[in-house]
């Protein structure tokens, strides 16, 4: 769980990047010294990349919220605090889980009907198919830096190699017009 604090009248986000995982999540908000607070704060609002607001409530001193997400994506949960005067700073305690720790293995077992060794089965092999998926991701993202990375140096071999010629070029053509007759008869001709 995180737990920050929230002044009056300012807004907080955290932001997470996902990849096709069932996100829960659970948020307390309690006043500051056993104070109750008294002033509105609305949590959390959930966005994506897209701008979408998947879960919006105001006034609220607890909630849970969950949703899955189709593909690779970022969200963001936000809380504010609206108010007047001098309230105290309001204690916000965000819990969110997401791909396996999301599961609810407990209500899978009371449906399947499964013991409980079978259900921490089900549960080791969930953990090990996401570590299996999440080294195959970092797997594709590192060839990805590896042909950046050889691509950056293909470029900077041909800028290199560009510049030399250019330069040869520019001087072979001074030395040319030197070394012309072009530039002496036209001497002759002033």
């Amino acid at each position: 769980a995180i737990s920050f604090h929230l002044p009056i009248n300012s807004l907080k986000c955290l932001r997470e990047e996902i990849h096709k995982l069932l996100v829960t999540g659970a948020y307390k908000i309690t006043g500051q010294s056993g104070g109750a607070g008294g002033r509105p704060v609305h949590p959390p609002q959930d966005h994506r990349s897209l701008g979408h607001i998947l879960y919006s409530k105001e006034d609220a001193t607890k909630g849970k919220f969950a949703f899955t997400t189709e593909d690779y994506d970022m969200f963001e949960v936000c809380f504010e605090s609206k108010g007047t005067g001098l309230l105290p700073d309001q204690l916000m305690i965000l819990d969110m889980k997401h791909g396996v720790e999301a599961k609810n293995y407990e209500e899978i077992a009371k449906v399947e009907k499964l013991k409980p060794l079978k259900v921490r089965l089900r549960c080791l092999e969930d953990l090990s198919e996401s570590i299996v998926n999440d080294f195959a991701y970092m797997k594709k993202q590192e060839e990805m830096r590896d042909t950046n990375e050889a691509t950056n140096a293909q470029v900077l071999y041909f800028s290199i190699f560009s510049m030399f010629c250019l330069i040869g070029l520019a001087t072979w053509q001074v030395f040319y017009l030197h070394t012309s007759r072009f530039i002496s008869c036209k001497r002759v001709m002033d």
